[in-house]
């Protein structure tokens, strides 16, 4: 697999070494971990002895397997002992990665009165008086619930809800960091869609919104649409919509960048699950004509059988209007855009000599894209992948807090197809003209502008559509203030 051994910060090692005064010694180690392929990011001193050094070496590595081989290459080193190996992301996860603090301080008798006991009775019965004052006197105006079952987590599968509390964790981590939204993870330990939807109603007096969290498809589609239904707050399954969204940001720059429009274009996309299907409906929403889809089948088609469900019916029925058949390769031909959702190494440069002139390649399997970059070179109008260590990552990140920030703010009933459409224009926006490259047609996850720009956005439309619930210029006080928190 190309490029799978490049170092990153997921795989990374605090070596503490002790060594002894012997010239030289610095050089021999940091030689063998770079023949190692490890990437030193850095190189402590702990403590100096009489005729020793202790140091610490912070090293990337590529894999569990490249851990070890690094650790051994200073195995042979006269001179030179390896005390301790510490992996700073198990380390990261110790404990957890989030808390839950007061938002004050309880020093007095009176605050503890004011907060608790008798003085919370009178707020109690104010909620109870109007039903709506909820939202302004309890977390729920600023709370989202993180809710998964864990059967399609990263690029792991169905691994369980426990085993997907620290993904769950890292989300809540993204809300808070990039959006200011209080976020609370919650792990259903269920694989049942109506038992899933029964408890996200039953907890949803504490949240604000509601964030699905990979559940496999196709039960995911049938859990958002009931809940969409069943609740009056947002409920929003970013492994579907949140990729979508940043998907059509960084398609609206690429077609810029190769000087085609978005209604002229035929569109492959390999992944016909959660993410697959709604990248594709939003970008039909956006203009798309000629779309199709592939699965392990081959093309999706009206009238089609084999290995099809409801989601997959709906998907023949709406799209590939010349009814092309066969393989990928077979329907790659002549297409402007690529979008893969699915597995390593299902494109070649040959599928890549067999589309149209200057190619947009979204390649966002993980770890391994469907084509790695650097077997692209030379042949792609703009290349994107999900990865982090090369140009242009479609990283949820960019989408999901900014469109919850915006939603909360209004007080939206739902989150809409016009919201997600805005959130992607307001995305793309954010680089400009002038500033379009094709290693650049995305801004960074950790660009401030965007949660900002995308719940600016988000709101208009809410109140646009009439899915928001507050007084415009409550909310816009509002998001000022949370903005500065």
């Amino acid at each position: 697999m190309q490029n799978a051994l490049t170092p990153n910060a997921s795989y990374s090692l605090t070596l503490r070494v002790k060594i002894h005064n012997k010239p030289g010694k610095l050089g021999e180690i940091t030689t063998a971990i770079g023949r190692a392929g490890g990437d030193i990011e850095g190189i402590d001193i702990v403590s100096v002895g009489k005729d020793f050094l202790i140091r610490d070496f912070t090293v990337n590595a590529a894999s569990e397997t490249h851990d070890v081989e690094i650790v051994g290459s200073l195995s042979n080193i006269d001179g030179v002992e390896v005390l301790h190996v510490s992996d700073r992301t198990f380390l990261m996860h110790l404990g957890g990665k989030i808390e839950i603090t007061s938002k004050m301080q309880l020093k007095t008798r009176s605050d503890l009165s004011m907060a608790y006991t008798p003085g919370v009775a009178r707020v109690c019965t104010a909620i109870a008086e109007d039903p709506e004052k909820v939202f302004n006197l309890t977390i729920k105006k600023n709370t989202v619930a993180v809710v998964s079952d864990g059967t399609a987590v990263l690029g792991l599968g169905d691994i369980g809800p426990a085993a997907a509390m620290p993904v769950m964790e890292g989300k809540c981590q993204l809300f808070k960091e990039f959006g200011g939204v209080d976020a609370f993870p919650i792990c259903i330990d269920t694989k049942d869609p109506h038992e899933i939807v029964q408890t996200i109603k039953r907890i949803s007096v504490a949240f604000g919104g509601i964030n699905l969290e990979d559940i496999s498809a196709p039960r995911c589609f049938e859990i958002e649409e009931r809940l969409k239904e069943e609740l009056d707050i947002p409920v929003f399954h970013d492994d579907q919509h949140g990729t979508a969204v940043v998907v059509l940001a960084a398609l609206i720059n690429a077609l810029q960048i190769v000087n085609k429009k978005i209604e002229d274009v035929k569109v492959v996309v390999n992944g016909i699950g959660a993410a697959g299907v709604a990248c594709s409906k939003i970008v039909m929403s956006a203009g798309v004509k000629t779309i199709i889809g592939c699965d392990t089948t081959g093309a999706l088609y009206e009238g089609r059988t084999e290995n099809m469900n409801w989601v997959k019916d709906w998907y023949a029925r709406n799209t590939n209007p010349n009814k092309e058949t066969g393989t990928i390769k077979d329907v790659i031909m002549g297409a402007d855009i690529f979008l893969g959702l699915s597995v390593p190494g299902v494109m070649d440069r040959a599928d890549l000599q067999n589309m149209a002139a200057d190619p947009i390649i979204f390649a966002m399997a993980n770890p391994v894209s469907e084509i790695m970059p650097e077997v692209a070179e030379g042949l792609v109008g703009v290349m994107a992948t999900g990865r982090s260590d090369y140009p242009n990552q479609i990283n949820n990140v960019l989408c999901f807090p900014g469109i919850f920030r915006g939603a909360l703010n209004c007080r939206a009933s739902r989150i809409n197809e016009q919201m997600k459409l805005a959130a992607a224009h307001a995305i793309a926006g954010i680089i400009g003209p002038e500033e379009l490259h094709p290693d650049y047609i995305i801004p960074s996850v950790f660009d401030r502008r965007v949660a900002d720009e995308v719940a600016a956005r988000v709101e208009d439309a809410a109140y646009a559509t009439g899915v928001a619930r507050r007084d415009r210029a409550t909310s816009e006080s509002e998001f000022g203030e949370a903005r500065n928190a």
